[in-house]
């Protein structure tokens, strides 16, 4: 039998809904003018869900296209994460729902809810699975966001949009591939930062409850900026020292898309180049812990990952958690 040495990214898959929002609806709605939002943010457009349109539904979409890329037979697929800060309902996980629409009979399957680095905490939990069992896991990430989104608050309505990402982890048995170096960190300090004030156990409904208390605010947009590229950036360069890859030899950097001026102050002070940076922003928004995987689908498309490439993933976000992963193909 051969040794599982490491994992390696096998797949690639991302889904978004049908309807497109411009800046122009959301601008007039605020009473914005034209291009404020993408002089502050980069976004251009996103997709936000339609009526009838479901979280697990959404993340099937993206996880088909990820098992179709690998090649993998759904049978072997032993364990499906769905990173997500919006599941169908609050109980059961939605994830054993995912993997029944896509007809995985032989796997385990639990929700991860770790906001906007839950994809790197999920891919972190798959690899360690992969290594231990020799068997493929599906991570997939996924978020229905724009009903959570409050449309009287600026912060957040002009950020969050909808979209699944996912990937296929299989087992390798060379070595330089899947994840060479790994940093997670959370920081509870800046626990309310971004939240969502009721429908947890500390706050249930309640007769006389608002609306807004169930749904999402950003308290200090600042704080939420300087605190993000702190931890990106740190976490960034003890996952590359982790791996022994120095910044200049990675070939591709996929930080959670937030907004860019956050990635790209992040660049600047790890000294990555812009043009290794993946954006896909402007067109798909900021939906959580699906910016990276999806990113990680779109920028493979475009020109496939190839053998011997380095990749710098980092994200965070509401928790605070963050982190970063060195990824070797």
């Amino acid at each position: 039998m051969s040794i599982v040495r490491s994992s390696r990214l096998a797949g690639f898959g991302h889904s978004v809904p049908g309807r497109r929002v411009d800046n122009s609806e959301i601008e007039t709605a605020l009473d914005l003018e034209s291009g404020w939002i993408e002089r502050r943010t980069g976004i251009l457009s996103r997709y936000w869900a339609e009526e009838g349109d479901t979280l697990s539904a959404l993340a099937a979409n993206a996880g088909a296209m990820a098992l179709s890329d690998a090649g993998v037979d759904r049978a072997e697929i032993a364990l499906t994460l769905l990173a997500t800060s919006t599941p169908d309902h609050l109980l059961p996980p939605s994830a054993p729902l995912l993997a029944h629409h896509l007809g995985l009979t032989n796997s385990g399957a639990i929700d991860l809810a770790g906001a906007c680095s839950g994809f790197l905490y999920a891919l972190t939990l798959a690899d360690g699975f992969v290594r231990t069992q020799g068997r493929p896991v599906l991570v997939v990430a996924a978020n229905i966001l724009s009903r959570r989104i409050n449309p009287a608050e600026r912060a957040s309505s002009v950020l969050f949009a909808d979209a699944a990402g996912a990937v296929v982890l299989s087992p390798s048995t060379g070595s330089g591939t899947g994840l060479l170096g790994v940093d997670l960190i959370a920081d509870g300090s800046g626990y309310d930062l971004i939240s969502i004030a009721a429908g947890g156990s500390s706050r249930p409904f309640a007769p006389g409850m608002r609306a807004e208390d169930f749904l999402m605010t950003m308290r200090d947009g600042r704080e939420v900026f300087s605190r993000a590229v702190e931890m990106m950036t740190a976490t960034s360069m003890r996952a590359l020292d982790q791996s022994r890859v120095a910044v200049e030899d990675v070939s591709r950097f996929v930080p959670h898309q937030a907004n860019t001026r956050i990635f790209s102050a992040v660049c600047e002070k790890l000294g990555i180049p812009a043009k290794k940076a993946v954006s896909t922003i402007g067109d798909y928004g900021n939906s959580s812990a699906a910016t990276i995987p999806l990113s990680l689908s779109i920028t493979n498309e475009e020109r496939r990952f190839a053998s011997g490439e380095t990749v710098l993933l980092a994200a965070a976000g509401a928790g605070l958690t963050g982190g970063a992963v060195v990824l070797g193909f």
